[in-house]
Formats: C-alpha cells, sequence, structure tokens
C-alpha cells in the first residue's frame, strides 16, 4: 500500500505549520493597525488611488516591515516572556517554533520590506535601511526609558510618511503630522496596555509609564495623547482641504478613543484587551475609510 501523502510531504506540512504559529505569535492580523494609515498618507500623496502596483508594493512594505518588527520583537524578549505569566505561553518560550527559524522568518520580512522600497522609488530604498533600525532598536528601549511607547508608536508613526515618500519621493509638513498623530495614538494604547505589566516591570526593572507613574497617571497621559492625536489630524484635515466625510470620521474616532478610555479603570484592567485590539482596529479603518472617501470624491 502506497504511503499516505495527504496534506502535502511532511517538510512542507512542518513549514506550514511553523509559519501559521509564527503568524499567530506576531498576531499577524493586527497589521490593520497600520496599514489603514500607510493607504491613508498614500492617497493624499497622490490626491487619489495609488496605481495598483504601487498598492501592491506599499502592502508588501508594509507586512514586512510589521512582520520583521513584531517577530524581532519576540526574540528580543525571549527570557522576558519567558518569566512573564501573561506571556509566558508564546511561541517561542514554549519550543512551538525555534529562534533559529524565528530568526530567518525576521530576515526574510526584513527582505520584503527592502525589496518593496527598491520597486517604489530611490529614496524609498536608500531609506529602508534606517527604517529597519528604528523598528528592530525599539525591542531594547524598555529597558533603558519610560519614552519606550513613543518610540513604538514612532515605529507605526512611519507608515504614512513612508508611503508619501514612496509616492512622491520626497516628504511634505502634512505627512509628518500625519506620522505624529500615528505616534501619539499607538503610544497612547501602547501605554494602556502596559499598565497590566505594572507588576513585572517593577521586579525586572524595566521602564514603562504606569511602572514609573501609576496606573492612574498612566491612564491620564493616554488620554493626553490621545487629545493631542485629534488636534493633529484636525490639522492635517485643514492644510489638505478636506471635507465634512474627514472632520465626520475624526468626531467618530474621537468617540471610539472616549469608549476605549471608558473600558479601562485603574481599579480594573480586564477588559485591556478588547481596548487594545477591538477598539483600535476600528478606529484604523474607520479613519481610512472616511478620509480616503473624503479625497477621492472631494
Amino acid at each position: 500500500m502506497p504511503p499516505n501523502t495527504a496534506g502535502g510531504p511532511p517538510a512542507a506540512r512542518g513549514l506550514i505549520a511553523k509559519l501559521r504559529t509564527t503568524l499567530e505569535m506576531i498576531k499577524f492580523e493586527h497589521s490593520i493597525f497600520a496599514l489603514p494609515f500607510a493607504l491613508t498618507g498614500a492617497t493624499l500623496a497622490v490626491r487619489g488611488w495609488p496605481s495598483w502596483r504601487q498598492l501592491l508594493w506599499l502592502i508588501v512594505a508594509m507586512v514586512g516591515a510589521r512582520s520583521a518588527a513584531m517577530t524581532f520583537n519576540r526574540i528580543a524578549d525571549l527570557k522576558l516572556d519567558a518569566l512573564n505569566p501573561r506571556t509566558r505561553m508564546r511561541a517561542l518560550p514554549t519550543g512551538q517554533i525555534s529562534l533559529r527559524f524565528a530568526v530567518g522568518f525576521t530576515l526574510l520580512s526584513c527582505v520584503l520590506l527592502v525589496l518593496a522600497a527598491h520597486e517604489l522609488n530611490p529614496l524609498a530604498f536608500k531609506l529602508s535601511p534606517l527604517a529597519l533600525g528604528v523598528l528592530i532598536a525599539y525591542s531594547y528601549t524598555k529597558r533603558f526609558t519610560v519614552l519606550s511607547h513613543l518610540i513604538l508608536g514612532s515605529c507605526l508613526g512611519m507608515s504614512p510618511i513612508a508611503a508619501w515618500i514612496a509616492l512622491r519621493g520626497e516628504v511634505s509638513l502634512s505627512a509628518l503630522l500625519l506620522g505624529g498623530a500615528v505616534t501619539l495614538w499607538t503610544a497612547g494604547f501602547d501605554i494602556i496596555y502596559a499598565c497590566q505589566d505594572i507588576e513585572f516591570d517593577h521586579a525586572l526593572g524595566l521602564h514603562s509609564v504606569p511602572k514609573r507613574y501609576g496606573i492612574t497617571a498612566a491612564l491620564y497621559a493616554s488620554a493626553i495623547l490621545h487629545v493631542l492625536m485629534l488636534v493633529l489630524l484636525v490639522t492635517v484635515a485643514r492644510r489638505e482641504n478636506l471635507g465634512w466625510m474627514a472632520m465626520t470620521g475624526l468626531i467618530a474616532v474621537a468617540i471610539l478613543l472616549a469608549y476605549e478610555h471608558a473600558l479601562v479603570k485603574p481599579s480594573d484592567l480586564s477588559r485591556v484587551n478588547a481596548a487594545f485590539f477591538n477598539v483600535n482596529g476600528y478606529i484604523s479603518v474607520l479613519f481610512f475609510v472616511t478620509w480616503a472617501t473624503d479625497i477621492l470624491f472631494h
């Protein structure tokens, strides 16, 4: 009787399983956080919809950048994740994937980013190593600075700026302001997320706003960053002469941000994941849909 080959060769099945585990580890589906802002930057840059070729390489660049950053973060934090009750069951600490495989996946993701940048324009290609440097360096910042939240924010904040550069070969104040807004948005929700690890951060000597100033002050700081984010977005909308659809989107984003902060209280952090994942996913998609619609039909 011939061997059962259903599902393909064992080596191929093993590789697919490792890739699936890796994508689950880095929460690949949460690429939705950064991609809509990159696409908004792209539509603003060309005052319309990018070509399908540009769109393809933009998506490849964003996916490669986030995958490289997230996988390297898991590599850098391997020992910390193994000690933290919240993260000790992640794929690397439990051995579901090997360190070697994770390193290979990171390198492949870096290659995808650089290749995509090369296909977009020369300036994007020249700046791609700098972008990778920032993405990689973030993973070590919580070991020495409370500003790690803002540095993480800058990793996502680069996305609309990078998209603008990729399509225009230059940068503008509007792109920088949009990137700044994304930076503040990301830093704000990362501070909320870090409230879960305040005891662990104290025990290991790691740095975060909740650890240094307490959960109540951290939640206020997060709210302030989100207010400043809205101010920057209103400024961009006015500079780019956007209409009522974009402003309606900002009102909806403000309501969702208020709801996000209402979910989390100093005495009750049980709904942090709902605030972090669900609400922020809605915010990024809603922002893109309303602003892209305004740009395309204004």
